[in-house]
């Protein structure tokens, strides 16, 4: 099973006020349903939506309602759960705001006036055009997939209401509205009331994040190491040379001490032969003074070679 099936299963079981189911049903009619003169046709995928819608439905316009259970067999078998309604369908349809005097209206936003209301209309949407990638196997991603640009346009709206932010983008022949934030997507689960889900996504975050951090240091400090290395190696050249053409008396004192310190501890890095310094000869040493010293070893170095 899915994190999205199991998401919305999830979602599926919380208890709602009758404002809250309206709005939620309304919704999955808009996006989901048929609907002809004599009959609301809809179908799910997910067992979990289509009984909570069933029984939304009974108890909020106390209806006859066709269940069919059919097994599809396309890419690969599963089951496909479809309610019929053919009574008070005006009523119906009215009451949940998608039609007005027998014709079909658009969603406007001051038909939910409350913050709750936003949030099940939104959680709706998600339950019949929705879906979230499971945070272990990709990237962060929650979708909606619209058969209208309008559409797509007024749950982006809606969703900048409730303060979450997301995008829209054409899809072949559909809008797809998506956030891709691991953070908005943290608040849209929490609002949808899906707390098991949300303890799995921030678990899947926490560890991925730490993981990023640790893959970070550790290439922070081979770059680090790989400086390291190539600044000894230069170092050491630079010695070579002046050995080579006997040019090392010619350094101050504490210059020569730093030169052999280095000959003895060539992989070390400036902080390191700075500890070692201080610590073997007492002479008190930072990475600037390190640093320094080589400076004057180069610039030794260099005016040979310019003669």
């Amino acid at each position: 099973m899915s994190f999205s099936t199991r998401m919305k299963e999830e979602i599926t079981k919380n208890n709602l006020n009758r404002i809250e189911i309206q709005s939620e049903l309304s919704a999955i009619i808009r996006y989901d349903a048929k609907i002809s003169k004599d009959l609301i046709f809809l179908t799910f995928e997910n067992a979990s939506v289509a009984r909570r819608v069933y029984k939304d439905l009974k108890e909020l316009f106390n209806i006859s309602i066709k269940i069919t259970v059919r097994n599809q067999k396309k890419l690969r078998s599963k089951q496909i759960y479809i309610l019929e309604i053919k009574e008070k369908i005006n009523y119906i349809l009215e009451s949940l705001s998608i039609h007005k005097n027998n014709k079909k209206c658009e969603m406007k936003e001051e038909y939910l006036d409350a913050f709750e209301e936003k949030v099940a209309y939104i959680r709706g949407t998600f339950l019949v055009t929705g879906s979230i990638n499971d945070p272990s196997t990709s990237g962060y991603h929650l979708e909606f997939v619209l058969e209208m640009k309008k559409d797509a346009v007024f749950i982006q709206k809606l969703l900048k209401s409730i303060r979450i932010e997301s995008k829209v983008l054409k899809r072949v022949n559909r809008y797809m509205v998506y956030i891709k934030s691991a953070e908005v997507i943290s608040d849209m689960i929490r609002a949808f009331g899906a707390i098991n889900s949300l303890f799995y996504f921030e678990d899947i975050r926490i560890y991925r994040d730490h993981k990023n951090m640790v893959n970070r240091l550790n290439n922070c400090e081979i770059a680090n190491q790989e400086k390291t290395t190539t600044t000894g190696i230069k170092h050491l050249e630079i010695i070579q040379y002046l050995k080579e053409k006997d040019l090392i008396d010619l350094l101050e004192e504490k210059t020569q001490m730093v030169l052999e310190y280095r000959l003895k501890y060539p992989e070390s890095s400036y902080q390191e032969l700075a500890e070692i310094i201080s610590l073997e000869t007492g002479y008190k040493i930072g990475k600037s003074g390190i640093n320094h010293h080589f400076i004057k070893m180069r610039k030794l170095m260099e005016s040979h070679q310019q003669r």
